[in-house]
């Protein structure tokens, strides 16, 4: 067992190494990986802590602490961990509602929770979750982050930001008439750089050059906006003292909704980062490992004064796209990103929030999923709905209830379109299958014989419909013979639904026959001791042999 349990959360690290070596030409390209991504990660990682009205430094705790643990422990050769922006939303909702301390407790409950799921090997079935859903609420997200930043977009005097997207667009209208010019030009130019840097020069990282470029700028020209200085002051140049909150039944029960859904995003972010790495670089990684690094890193992250993490999407492709060979270049971006903070704390502190703001509307952006989006236009109406409900629900009301919802919402529709799929039909209503030689047109059915066939799983959304063939008899047949060779799972319902259709049918003097039975469906009905009710000589398993029962009961 723990062998087994060794095996299953082995870290790719030790995988690796394990079964390619590591040499020290390997260490000189993971170390220059981990520097490229660590410049790209400062900023962004400053930036998120700020979008979540907190201090920057928060970030950059996040960014060194879960980092640095994700990529020594985690499940996938190129993740590169940290804050990300599909955690800002909720992030802000659960400071301004229950302090910081109410989040470091949310963000430890969530590693937990992050930890069980591993445990119980739920990194296979977070794949699960539908398309549209993921779609919809990064999309809503992505459009919330946008919302949040125009107030450094464009300068705004306010000091207190409402969580509510119409209260958000309220109170930008009423201040826009105290829009800071400066803040604008940075804010404009600095995306205008982002995008030239990515287009003419892919492998200089942008925001770097945005955010070294806007304060010396502020510097030499003394442009009047906000610094990260003149809002929050200096940062630490070291880690803080880890410190637990306090913990009581009460504010367990307060937080666990928020827990569960920075756990449902981090699993989610974590391994679709996963997933984009392996068809990068023709990788294979190991989701419930990850899962319990994620857990593992959340809680740390926490402790440390950090913020919930997961792994980043882009900050990954770019340790793919920079040469990256092992973990070892994520665990090297952690050690770049301390070095940062304790060198560079006083220069740091003279970026400007403009600047910042440009750099999360451009993530933004890139989240917003347009193509996803304008694909699933094109896909059945089902998907358009539910992705609609996703987002309208995650920028209206809120991000856990758009999830649940969604997941809901999808789900209905598919078990409605599985109804639609399965088939109940009389050999009379069969079209003519000329390839197939059992098909019941082509057999000679006795007189007094109803043959009905079934064709899709047997579960509770066709249960009724089942039961309710019989309605269509003026005359109860002598014997109803059901073809279940197309039938290739039964559930509870299903088999309830057999039941009642027996008794129904023993109650007028008729004989059930079950034909084509397949293993597995036969299994659940002698578990269930149907075979005993129907009869184990009513079940068989060929066409030929119901038609020569019939005849017997006839």
């Amino acid at each position: 067992m723990k062998k087994s349990l060794l095996k299953l959360f082995e870290p790719k690290l030790i995988t690796y190494i394990r079964k390619n070596g590591y040499e020290t030409g390997d260490f000189f390209k993971d170390a220059l990986a981990g520097l490229s991504v660590a410049i790209v990660a400062l900023p962004l990682a400053m930036a998120i802590a700020i979008a979540s009205n907190l201090p920057p430094e928060r970030g950059l705790f996040t960014a060194i602490v879960a980092g640095l643990i994700i990529s020594l422990m985690g499940g996938s050769r190129f993740q590169i961990g940290g804050p990300t922006a599909a955690f800002i939303v909720t992030v802000a909702l659960v400071a301004m509602k229950h302090g910081y301390e109410g989040l470091v407790l949310a963000t430890i409950m969530a590693g937990i929770l992050l930890i069980i799921m591993a445990f119980f090997k739920a990194g296979e079935l977070i794949k699960f979750i539908p398309y549209p859903v993921i779609v919809g609420f990064t999309s809503g997200i992505a459009l919330l982050i946008f919302f949040s930043q125009l107030r450094d977009f464009f300068g705004l005097e306010v000091t207190t930001m409402p969580p509510d997207f119409i209260d958000k667009l309220v109170l930008y209208v009423t201040h826009l008439h105290q829009t800071n010019p400066y803040a604008v030009v940075v804010a404009l130019i600095s995306i205008g750089i982002i995008i030239f840097m990515k287009r003419i020069y892919p492998k200089i990282p942008g925001p770097i050059v945005v955010v070294t470029l806007s304060a010396l700028s502020v510097w030499l020209f003394n442009i009047p906006i906000d610094t990260i200085e003149s809002r929050f002051g200096a940062i630490p140049s070291m880690l803080p003292t880890p410190t637990f909150p306090v913990i009581t039944f009460e504010k367990i029960r307060l937080l666990f909704p928020d827990a569960m859904t920075i756990a449902l995003l981090a699993a989610i972010e974590s391994l679709l980062s996963a997933v984009v790495a392996d068809g990068m670089a023709g990788t294979k990684h190991k989701p419930n490992t990850e899962l319990l690094a994620q857990g593992i890193a959340n809680i740390a992250s926490s402790i440390f004064g950090g913020l919930p993490a997961t792994g980043a999407i882009a900050r990954t492709a770019t340790n793919i796209k920079v040469g990256a060979i092992s973990p070892i270049s994520g665990i090297m971006h952690a050690l770049w990103l301390f070095g940062f903070m304790l060198l560079l704390a006083p220069l740091i502190v003279k970026i400007p929030l403009a600047a910042l703001s440009a750099i999360l509307i451009v993530v933004a952006w890139n989240m917003s999923e347009i193509k996803h989006i304008r694909s699933i236009m094109k896909a059945p109406r089902t998907d358009q709905v539910v992705l609609f409900v996703t987002f309208a629900l995650t920028v209206l009301v809120d991000l856990n209830v758009a999830i649940q919802a969604g997941i809901a919402l999808a789900s209905i529709l598919f078990i409605h379109s599985m109804m639609n799929a399965v088939e109940i039909k009389s050999y009379d209503d069969e079209d003519e299958e000329n390839d197939d030689p059992d098909a019941t047109s082509k057999k000679i059915i006795p007189k007094g014989v109803e043959v009905y066939e079934i064709k899709g799983p047997l579960f509770f959304g066709i249960a009724e419909k089942l039961v309710d063939t019989l309605l269509l008899f003026e005359r109860m047949p002598r014997v109803f013979i059901l073809r279940l060779r197309h039938v290739p799972m039964i559930d509870a319902a299903g088999l309830h639904a057999l039941e009642t259709l027996n008794k129904q049918l023993q109650g007028q003097h008729s004989v059930l026959i079950l034909s084509g039975v397949n293993k597995n469906v036969h299994n659940y009905i002698k578990k269930s001791g149907l075979d005993k009710q129907i009869g184990e000589w009513n079940i068989v398993d060929h066409i030929d042999k119901a038609i020569a029962r019939a005849k017997e009961c006839c």
